[in-house]
């Protein structure tokens, strides 16, 4: 049920962003007269869900949720329609209108998209505000991973700087450390302060980590538990704090974790809170060393939240900052697809991946933060200079603006297949991606 409820939203998001694409185009079309023949919502190759003619245009939904297009009369793209373009050029087509016309035809679609996130991102802003955690307030410090533990960080350190910069969110620690590049953190470790160099070299598994290099470090309150869990089974409930083992008083997941692996296969005691009483129950250690508990993992129950709220008219200006930001954090974590020493290319997913993202339970504010990535990521994805998309069109638009050449049908022709070539590779790569992380859970 979770998995269908993620491919739900998944597709109602491309669903919305596709439409609205293909319909920047087709407006700027209209606008200066073109004729347009198809316009599909998702591919259609053989045949069609729906399809329907009105006027000169036809309009359908394909069955390959891979994008969508549409046919504009006279231009070189994947309908690949080599018979219009040996015909003489007719007023109504595409390479009939000047190129400033052309240039608008083919980023109307970007143009949509990236509006379209800043209006979600205002609306969300109106609606919700901006609630984050501030560094300072995460009193508990830091829970690292293996990894974070192999540079030298400690369960308990309070980040206070990343080179030299003052950490404000808390959540925007490893993406800065990851974009920008960072090479010192300056922890507080038992009232000290205290400088831990990153390697260049941690960048690479950082990108592909999933266990999340640290998270805010909070005590270990039961929230739920696997169909076979020793814990349960015991007598320990939902909302039960854990404060010890045996003689050892411990307050946070982390610390269990390194304990009780010296107890595999043994039965301890664990000391809980539930409310005002203290319990002490017995329970077994599996042999993998864990009880069967998942524990709490909403940090805004424990900390105090910074929120930022924002009335129309103050949206409107904010929503178009934090659009422009995440255009430049995806810009930059592009850039790391380039660099071979951060292995950023392994990472690269594709729907699977996309689809994880989406909660699993239907929460229409995270839906639209989604969206409203998903739409600056189809926007800059669709205006890179290859050819078979906008970017590749708008790149010999403008040399043709420039250089007052037209370049030839057959060039675009053979220019069109090789970018279909090259992003059909990198579709089958990413896809490919997700399939053997699948394959290794």
């Amino acid at each position: 049920m979770k998995v269908i409820i993620q491919a739900s939203q998944l597709l109602l998001s491309l669903s919305i962003l596709v439409f609205l694409h293909e319909l920047g185009h087709f407006v700027f079309a209209r606008i200066f007269k073109t004729r347009v023949e198809k316009f599909y919502i998702f591919f259609n190759p053989w045949f069609s869900l729906f399809r329907k003619k009105i006027g000169e245009t036809e309009y359908g939904i394909g069955w390959l949720p891979l994008g969508g297009y549409v046919k504009i009369s006279g231009m070189i793209d994947e309908s690949m329609d080599k018979e219009q373009m040996k015909k003489p050029p007719q007023p109504w087509e595409f390479r009939s209108k000047p190129a400033w016309q052309r240039l608008f035809i083919m980023i109307g679609g970007v143009l949509v998209n990236f509006l379209l996130a800043l209006f979600i991102y205002a609306t969300l802003l109106n609606i919700w505000g901006e609630q984050y955690l501030p560094a300072q307030n995460a009193k508990y410090g830091i829970m690292c991973d293996s990894l974070a533990l192999s540079i030298g960080l400690q369960n308990g350190d309070k980040i206070v700087s990343l080179d030299g910069e003052k950490v404000e969110r808390f959540n925007m620690i490893v993406p800065d450390i990851i974009l920008q590049e960072t090479k010192v953190i300056r922890v507080e470790r038992d009232g000290q302060l205290v400088d831990v160099p990153i390697p260049e070299e941690i960048i690479a598994p950082l990108i592909r980590s999933k266990t999340g290099f640290i998270e805010t470090r909070i005590p270990f309150i039961a929230d739920r538990f696997p169909k076979e869990s020793n814990a349960h089974d015991a007598g320990i409930q939902k909302e039960d704090q854990l404060i010890g083992i045996n003689d050892t008083s411990l307050m946070f997941f982390d610390q269990y974790r390194a304990v009780l692996d010296q107890y595999k296969n043994q039965t301890v005691d664990v000391h809980v809170l539930r409310g005002d009483e203290k319990l002490t129950i017995p329970v077994k250690i599996n042999e993998e060393g864990m009880m069967g508990i998942f524990p709490v993992g909403q940090y805004s129950r424990f900390f105090e939240m910074a929120t930022i709220e924002y009335n129309f008219l103050a949206s409107i200006p904010a929503g178009i900052r934090m659009g422009i930001d995440k255009m430049v954090s995806y810009l930059k974590q592009l850039k790391l697809l380039f660099k071979p020493k951060t292995k950023a290319y392994q990472s690269l997913g594709g729907f699977i991946r996309i689809g994880s993202f989406f909660p699993d339970e239907w929460d229409w504010q995270r839906f639209w933060n989604l969206t409203a990535l998903l739409s600056i990521i189809l926007a800059i994805m669709n205006i890179l200079p290859i050819p078979a998309l906008d970017g590749g069109h708008v790149m010999f638009l403008l040399y043709e603006i420039i250089s007052g050449r037209k370049p030839g049908d057959k060039f675009l022709e053979y220019a069109q297949i090789a970018g279909m070539i090259l992003l059909l590779a990198i579709l089958l790569y990413a896809n490919g991606n997700d399939v053997i992380q699948w394959l290794k859970r």
